[in-house]
């Protein structure tokens, strides 16, 4: 009787090495397509360097970390501070401008919000209740007692996210890799008779 097999696993029953590079190389648009886009042109000829690209732990580790960080920076710039800061780093762009990403219109309040609490309990200043109205007589007026612990939660934030999230996948990576290793160098007990 044959055995019935999962779709992702290969005839040994083991999933394929490259499964996840195949998965982000269809995720993940060409290096060509962004080189033509609008806003990487500045970058010109420095996106040609594979390292930029490729996925490898340092790169792809760092670049998510960082990418956390820049998602509490409170400007509308994260794709563009992104980039930046690959190029200049030689980090994963992909990683680090998806990353931004998860700083979303659905994730924006809540963790701008936070950011604010944890500032103002570092700062010993009493929260301040506030309704928020897009004009900008709502940012001259109504911003003013809160920017102080705003900006220092954002900083905080952004430290101990970019620290937790590159430790993390750090971590992760390692032991993947160790267990890979585990599996293909060492033979299972019993199976040396």
């Amino acid at each position: 009787m044959r055995r019935a097999t999962h779709p992702l696993r290969g005839p040994s029953g083991t999933v394929p090495r490259s499964m996840p590079r195949r998965l982000l190389k269809r995720i993940f648009p060409a290096p060509h397509t962004l080189r033509g886009r609008w806003f990487l042109r500045p970058f010109g000829a420095r996106l040609a360097d594979p390292q930029l690209w490729t996925l490898h732990r340092r790169g792809v580790t760092y670049a998510f970390g960082a990418g956390l960080a820049i998602c509490f920076v409170p400007l509308p710039v994260h794709v563009i501070l992104a980039t930046t800061i690959a190029v200049v780093w030689r980090l994963n762009i992909p990683v680090i401008v998806g990353t931004t990403f998860l700083l979303n219109p659905f994730t924006v309040v809540p963790a701008y919000y936070v950011a604010y609490r944890l500032g103002a309990a570092l700062l010993h200043v009493p929260r301040q209740h506030f309704h928020f109205v897009a004009s900008w007589d709502w940012f001259h007026n109504s911003l003013a007692p809160v920017w102080e612990p705003f900006i220092a939660g954002c900083i905080c934030c952004a430290l101990l996210a970019g620290l937790i999230g590159w430790l993390s996948l750090e971590i992760v990576w390692r032991w993947q890799v160790t267990n890979r290793y585990r599996t293909r160098h060492l033979t299972p007990a019993g199976a040396s008779d």
